[in-house]
């Protein structure tokens, strides 16, 4: 079975920091307990200028975007794990962008909360917030039915099983590296 993931997205440009994905003030909610991981998500990119519009409508807890497109660098700034966990507690399951901070890359790994697709070419200059779009992991690629396009992504490789089994711990249990509990 080939696995997709489908919905609208929601576009940035580069340089989006942790800052902007989750201010500081909402760190100190604890992921682990599940009602401070709904409220984390329900903050995610609450620190975008207002210029990108509303990624979870006030009042809701989820955003209606599984899937973000951005530019360059995505995710610079501290290497608060909180960043990827806030993106996929709202409900985002993917990101395509150009290029990753390395530290927000490795805790999308660690967490397994969302894929870090990164894409061929910089999509964030052609696409519009609210476009319909598929990611298929068969073929490596974005398609964008709203304009009928086609895009090329670069292969998630050794990180796609680890987010596949829940992040880092899980899968090393999986994989026996650790006893199972």
């Amino acid at each position: 079975m080939t696995k997709v993931i489908r919905g609208k997205i929601f576009v940035l440009d580069d340089n989006i920091d942790t800052d902007q994905i989750i201010p500081a003030e909402y760190l100190t909610l604890v992921p682990s307990k599940a009602d401070e991981y709904e409220k984390l998500g329900s903050y995610a990119l609450a620190g975008l200028p207002d210029r990108y519009g509303k990624f979870i409508v006030s009042g809701e807890m989820k955003t209606a975007y599984p899937i973000i497109v951005a530019g360059e660098n995505f995710g610079c700034g501290s290497s608060r794990e909180h960043a990827p966990i806030a993106l996929g507690a709202s409900g985002v399951q993917a990101v395509v962008a150009q290029s990753y901070a390395r530290i927000f890359f490795r805790n999308c790994a660690a967490t397994g909360e969302l894929y870090p697709w990164e894409s061929v070419e910089r999509l964030c200059d052609h696409f519009k917030t609210g476009e319909e779009v598929s990611i298929d992991f068969a073929t490596n690629q974005l398609i964008n039915h709203t304009l009928g396009e086609i895009c090329n992504l670069k292969p998630l490789g050794e990180v796609g099983p680890v987010i596949d089994a829940g992040g880092i711990f899980a899968y090393a249990r999986q994989t026996g590296m650790i006893p199972s509990r």
